[in-house]
């Protein structure tokens, strides 16, 4: 069985985020299979901890989820202190998570008439395993731990761990790593302990945490009536505090680690989407995102970390990755076609949002090296199209948002050959030129003519090749091949195109057709692959899986194309689905039809939370109200009417410049939108 077959599962994990740290676990709290661990900057600080009662068995009967992000697990221990056939003694573990630091507060409680003697063990491992061998389904090796006084320490090069337990335990055995307890409970007593574990890197973190209770996004509230769209917001806003981090270089500008457990640092295209995506919010994490990012821009021509003048990376780490395709990333690797346009796009957003001119103004000497990278670096064959290609045959194979080995594909299963230009990079790329055009013509900066009419000859050129038809009509393709032929998948790729500004009414009419039928909604989301296509596995990775950003992204498009019934089904699709996931949206699920399956059908190694399908809450929002900003222009626009289901609703957190946005529906669905002093609001139909 190779590694990739391997690689755990974790769709019954239960995950606590405080980034750079997390802790994932069984459904009882225990740690100790798979990919359960408390992690910290990509090492794995335990890989075990249990907590036993010997010749007792357990049975776990509670998980619940705190207001402060703490996560409580019960377990009855059978047979304690048991008269009748009522359960009488149960531990409790209430678990907290902060960065570098895990904390349970332990409880064993006596409900019963009689005595409860028992010897409480807590076993302790840890094998600072690095996440590419987690991933892999590989297992490090135990590191020996050295006793304490009260409790165990572990070490490996720069990394540090230590265990600490208060009361001190009765027994320690750092060879086993066991720590015990000799407890006796009279009738309704109650025992308590607390075990605190510390990771720290002589170094440092990669990027920090930043300082408690800062986000840089105003809250989210949906309220009038119980609705999921309003329990959805809240959890993202929770699960997104969780994943932000900060750049060392300058520790005010944060932005999101992509998702945990895999991701968990800065990758280009994943934080600057779920920036984008909040920000109806504000626009101070855009801001950190692509100060960072900035940063770090490409300045010389380096194909082993695949780094050009100009271009925005695709992820950061503190070592190489060794993953199971065979692939090897440095540390520092810009293989990815498309978050440079994004860069850009969300530099424009951000200034429509409100981003005040001078922070926008900074950075667009960055935003002119990136232009300068799209159209000397980013066109490899000189077609006038953006191509990619994994040069050194270690990287990732593709480079756009499906950057699986075997995502794009023929409508007959064939894998496509590279180089490979992206439908929706096109896509980017054309929308970032118009929206660079914008600012070098707001700020006085030459080249907006330039851009305008590179904008328009990508537009006209795409029009002319990455078009194709069916017995159903016309629709974009995925991509093109090495050889230049239409990669001829019917996927969600097109759903990037919407909006963009690289398809006229008609064209986006019938991708929205295409995108609405049932081969490509599931009821709960978009597939990514269609299902008549030769290589559909809804279990598929990038190939027939429904991931929310995807969707969401889509909906947007949809409403900003004024395709708002089209909008409406994905949109409700996807509240639908956060529900059945208790409002943390994973990275991904099955792309089973809702008609037979209840539930969406979980992808057993999926990331949850994910930030930009936890993002996806705030996207969806916007586009139910038809929200758009222009800030320096003070305008707003918004919809006269929300689809049936928002009805009777009041949402707060909105804004624009800074400045607080007022939104209600009525009982007709009918909006009321009180803009800040000196904005006029346009309402569309």
């Amino acid at each position: 069985m190779s590694a990739i077959e391997l690689q755990p599962f974790l769709h019954d994990a239960r995950f606590s985020v405080a980034a750079p740290s997390f802790c994932a676990s069984r459904p009882d709290g225990r740690i100790g299979e798979g990919a359960d661990g408390f992690y910290h900057g990509d090492r794995r600080v335990l890989s075990r901890l249990e907590a036993t009662v010997a010749g007792v068995p357990s049975a776990p009967v509670a998980t619940a989820d705190g207001p402060d992000g703490s996560t409580t697990f019960v377990t009855v221990l059978r047979g304690l202190a048991e008269l009748t056939a009522d359960p009488a003694v149960t531990l409790e573990r209430r678990r907290e998570l902060r960065p570098g630091r895990l904390v349970e507060h332990l409880a064993v409680r006596n409900a019963g008439d009689l005595t409860a003697r028992l010897r409480l063990d807590l076993r302790a491992e840890s094998d600072f395993a690095a996440m590419d061998t987690v991933k892999a389904g590989r297992t490090g090796t135990p590191r020996t731990a050295e006793a304490e006084p009260d409790g165990l320490r572990w070490s490996d090069g720069p990394l540090t761990a230590v265990l600490a337990l208060s009361p001190a335990p009765d027994h320690l055995d750092a060879a086993t790593g066991t720590l015990g307890y000799d407890l006796e409970l009279a009738p309704g007593q109650t025992w308590q302990a607390v075990l605190e574990c510390t990771a720290e890197h002589r170094d440092g973190d990669l990027f920090p945490a930043p300082p408690a209770d800062a986000a840089p996004w105003h809250t989210p509230a949906v309220t009038g009536r119980e609705h999921d769209l309003g329990h959805w917001l809240t959890r993202s806003h929770q699960d997104l505090r969780g994943l932000l981090l900060t750049d060392p270089l300058s520790p005010a500008d944060t932005f999101l680690g992509a998702g945990a457990p895999w991701f968990l640092t800065l990758f280009g295209r994943d934080s600057l989407w779920a920036a984008r995506m909040l920000l109806p919010l504000g626009t101070e994490l855009a801001a950190g995102t692509l100060r960072t990012l900035a940063r770090r821009q490409g300045r010389t021509v380096d194909p082993a970390t695949e780094e050009q003048p100009g271009k925005i990376l695709h992820e950061v780490r503190r070592e190489e990755q060794h993953l199971g395709t065979g692939s090897h990333l440095p540390p520092c690797y810009f293989g990815t076609a498309d978050a440079t346009p994004l860069w850009l796009v969300l530099l424009h957003d951000a200034w429509r949002w409100g981003l005040p001119a001078d922070q926008v103004e900074e950075l667009l000497p960055q935003a002119e090296a990136a232009l300068g990278w799209l159209e000397r670096h980013a066109d490899a064959d000189g077609d006038g199209f953006l191509e990619y290609l994994d040069s050194t045959g270690r990287g990732l194979s593709n480079q756009g948002w499906k950057d699986s080995s075997d995502s794009i594909r023929f409508r007959d299963g064939r894998i496509a050959d590279a180089p490979i230009a992206l439908s929706e990079v096109q896509a980017y790329a054309h929308e970032a030129a118009l929206a660079a055009a914008d600012l070098l013509e707001a700020f006085g900066r030459p080249g907006a003519d330039h851009w305008r009419q590179w904008a328009e000859r990508l537009r006209e050129r795409f029009r002319a090749h990455f078009w194709t038809e069916d017995e159903d009509g016309r629709y974009p393709v995925v991509a093109l091949d090495g050889a230049k032929r239409r990669v001829d998948s019917i996927a969600s790729n097109m759903g990037h195109l919407l909006g963009t500004g690289l398809l006229d009414a008609g064209e986006s009419e019938l991708v929205a057709r295409r995108l609405t039928a049932p081969g490509m909604a599931s009821g709960f989301g978009l597939r990514t692959l269609d299902a008549a296509a030769a290589g559909f596995n809804p279990l598929g990775y990038h190939t027939g899986s429904v991931w929310p950003h995807d969707s969401a992204i889509a909906v947007h498009g949809l409403a900003r194309a004024g395709l708002h019934e089209a909008a409406a089904p994905l949109a409700a699709g996807l509240v639908r689905a956060a529900a059945a996931f208790d409002h943390r949206l994973p990275e991904l699920f099955g792309g089973h039809p809702r008609e037979l399956y209840a539930r969406p059908v979980p992808y057993p190694a999926s990331c949850r939370p994910q930030a930009w399908a936890a993002a996806s809450a705030v996207a969806v929002l916007q586009s139910v109200l038809g929200l758009e900003a222009d800030a320096p222009g003070r305008r707003l626009k918004v919809r006269a009417r929300v689809p049936a289901g928002y009805e009777s609703l009041r949402i707060d957190g909105l804004t624009v410049a800074g400045l607080p946005i007022e939104v209600t529906t009525d009982h007709t669905g009918a909006v009321d939108l009180r803009a800040p002093e000196g904005f006029t609001v346009t309402v569309a139909g």
